[in-house]
């Protein structure tokens, strides 16, 4: 059996390239199709994976800028000739899942969401743009929209990240989806049960709908330490409206941020996620999670077992979140927050991704010999 794997990019290492990562060591002789790679983002594993690009590698500032590309994405991702695989892994947040396969290949697509700024935050994406802006953009996310639509039907079998994402999935494609949480590297993330430092955490690209502003607001206010870990395109701007009690890491390597999550108090995460593995890596390390009570985050935390969920996404809501869990600290447990991130372990993803890939390549082949 021929096997490919399909991303929508490798330029830097967050949740879904972990997926890939780990998806490659169960079919470690498939071939990775991306339409940009950036090598010098990506983490040791990626350099000895066969990996194939498209046109969009060439363009000048595409592996750095790819979100400007998006327009040219689908061309670019039908390009992709795939016609001696008998079985394509799609991994999708935009377009991957857009490859155009034989009829006797079979295609599943793990979803990591519908196109999130096509879809459900469309409007939060166009929030605060000028005119002339807004209005090139809704005319470009409506052939989007249909293209997008028109590639889910290429799926023959979807796979979503969460329940969160299987609804939307439904929602926007009309297609049943299997729920496989992403997996989590619990022995890699383990608690360290000497004493705690006095500061919160907050780790993730710093892009707008991660909502680290919302932290700094909060954390400003209380006057509470917070460090805060990651790079992106609001560094700067969040940075200037930091106080004196937040301190900007930048990109640490994955011992220092495992040493980070075992010495916070707690981890903030302050946005709406599809699915969220920071929390679970934190959870895996002994640490309860303070949380927007919304998305992803809703099957990955426990209330007041494992974490603590706000309801509003204001300062206000935050920070008295913040105060509830000072409050109740002395409650939170560290091997009880470490046995259920242990239910989200890389063994488990991996057997029921296996399984369910290889019962629904044998469904789809014995429907087209029957057809025949």
């Amino acid at each position: 059996m021929k096997i490919a794997i399909v991303h929508d990019w490798l330029t830097n290492m967050g949740g879904a390239e972990k997926i890939i990562e780990i998806m490659h060591d169960v079919f470690p002789e498939a071939p990775i199709y991306t339409l940009v790679y950036n090598k010098d983002n990506m983490p040791g594993p990626f350099q000895k994976m066969v990996i194939k690009t498209s046109f969009l590698q060439k363009v000048p500032f595409a592996k750095r800028k790819h979100n400007l590309f998006l327009q040219f994405m689908p061309t670019a991702v039908e390009q992709f000739d795939l016609s001696y695989y008998d079985l394509v892994i799609s991994s999708s947040t935009a377009c991957a899942k857009g490859v155009i396969t034989r009829a006797d290949t079979c295609h599943i697509c793990y979803c990591n969401t519908p196109m999130r700024y096509a879809w459900d935050f469309y409007h939060d994406y166009i929030k605060g743009k000028g005119l002339i802006t807004r209005t090139y953009i809704a005319y470009q996310m409506n052939k989007i929209r249909l293209w997008d639509r028109m590639a889910a039907d290429r799926v023959d079998y979807f796979i979503a990240n969460s329940h969160n994402v299987s609804r939307r999935i439904e929602k926007h494609y009309r297609r049943e989806a299997q729920v496989i949480y992403p997996p989590v590297d619990t022995d890699f993330y383990q608690p360290n049960k000497g004493n705690r430092d006095n500061y919160f955490l907050c780790a993730g690209r710093l892009v707008g709908y991660k909502r680290i502003d919302l932290a700094i607001d909060a954390f400003n206010l209380l006057k509470l330490p917070l460090q805060v870990v990651g790079d992106g395109a609001e560094y700067k701007r969040l940075k200037r409206k930091a106080g004196n009690s937040i301190s900007f890491l930048g990109r640490v390597n994955n011992q220092e941020l495992r040493n980070l999550y075992q010495g916070c108090r707690a981890f903030i995460f302050p946005g709406e996620e599809d699915f969220g593995i920071t929390p679970l890596e934190a959870q895996a390390c002994g640490r309860p999670v303070i949380a927007y009570g919304k998305g992803g985050a809703l099957e990955t935390i426990l209330a007041d077992k494992t974490g603590i969920f706000f309801n509003k996404q204001t300062t206000e809501a935050l920070a008295g979140a913040v105060q509830h869990f000072i409050a109740t600290e002395q409650h939170f447990n560290v091997d009880e927050i470490r046995k259920h991130a242990d239910k989200f372990n890389i063994t488990r993803f991996k057997s029921q991704m296996e399984k369910f890939i290889m019962s629904k390549y044998e469904e789809y082949n014995t429907n087209m010999r029957r057809e025949r």
